[in-house]
């Protein structure tokens, strides 16, 4: 191997091209060069290696531009430079807020002992009236539940006000509806002769709905406007309408 290396040192000085194959030794030789050649911590290094960033000729010129102008410039010219450089406006605080309001509201009370039947009595009483008037109506009513329903009421319309933006002098008890408990307690009922019954012990609870509808003044105008319409001349003047309360024809 010495004397292999001596000879290309020796042409390589003098300048003349040599062409040789070596057997054993030369395939390892260009194994090794090549393993060099493809090491994959140098390939890692050479990728992942800091390098100069890449600088736009045209950017720095604008960039020197306008150091050269504000070098130039006084402070107060400056401030008011910077102050006449319109500010992009946002996309978000050029739309318009939409706030939905709410049509409805929907409040329930909690399951309590009593039966779904009697509670069903004072859904009747308060469905399609105004919210005022159905918190009148619960307030001298003799009924046990009628304190109940008339906290539940009344906390239903503030919520309608305060959460949804509902004008509470329109709200109405457009429906109201029962519906029983998921647990009815079951207990056994002695009974004569050794026998037993099962008495069960019901609960329930209602629900209402609260829609803005007409006011109580709007529907006593409305119910007026009726009754005058119904209002007819004495029969002074011919009219033509169909008789009302019309007499027998066989008057015995």
């Amino acid at each position: 191997m010495q004397s292999i290396t001596r000879q290309l040192r020796c042409a390589g000085h003098s300048g003349i091209q040599v062409h040789f194959r070596l057997a054993a030794t030369s395939s390892r030789i260009q194994c090794r060069s090549a393993s060099s050649y493809y090491n994959p911590l140098q390939w890692i290094q050479e990728k992942f290696a800091p390098k100069a960033r890449k600088v736009d000729p045209l950017e720095e010129k604008r960039a020197g531009d306008g150091q050269e102008k504000q070098g130039q410039q006084s402070v107060f010219e400056a401030a008011v430079s910077q102050a006449k450089v319109p500010k992009k406006a946002s996309v978000e605080s050029t739309r318009p807020a939409v706030i939905k309001k709410a049509t409805e509201h929907k409040y329930s009370t909690a399951n309590f002992k009593i039966s779904h039947r009697k509670l069903n009595m004072l859904g009747r009483q308060i469905s399609g009236k105004p919210i005022d008037h159905a918190i009148v109506q619960m307030q001298f009513s003799e009924k046990r539940a009628s304190s109940r329903i008339k906290s539940m009421l009344a906390t239903a319309k503030l919520h309608a006000t305060a959460y949804k933006n509902m004008d509470s002098s329109r709200l109405v008890v457009a429906e109201a509806w029962v519906t029983k408990g998921p647990k009815q307690l079951k207990r056994l009922e002695p009974r004569g002769r050794g026998k037993f019954g099962i008495r069960v012990h019901p609960d329930s609870r209602m629900h209402v709905v609260l829609r803005e509808g007409k006011t109580f003044e709007q529907l006593k105008k409305e119910q007026r406007a009726r009754r005058l319409k119904r209002i007819v001349s004495a029969g002074l003047v011919r009219e033509n309408v169909p008789l009302r309360n019309p007499s027998r024809t066989w008057q015995w």
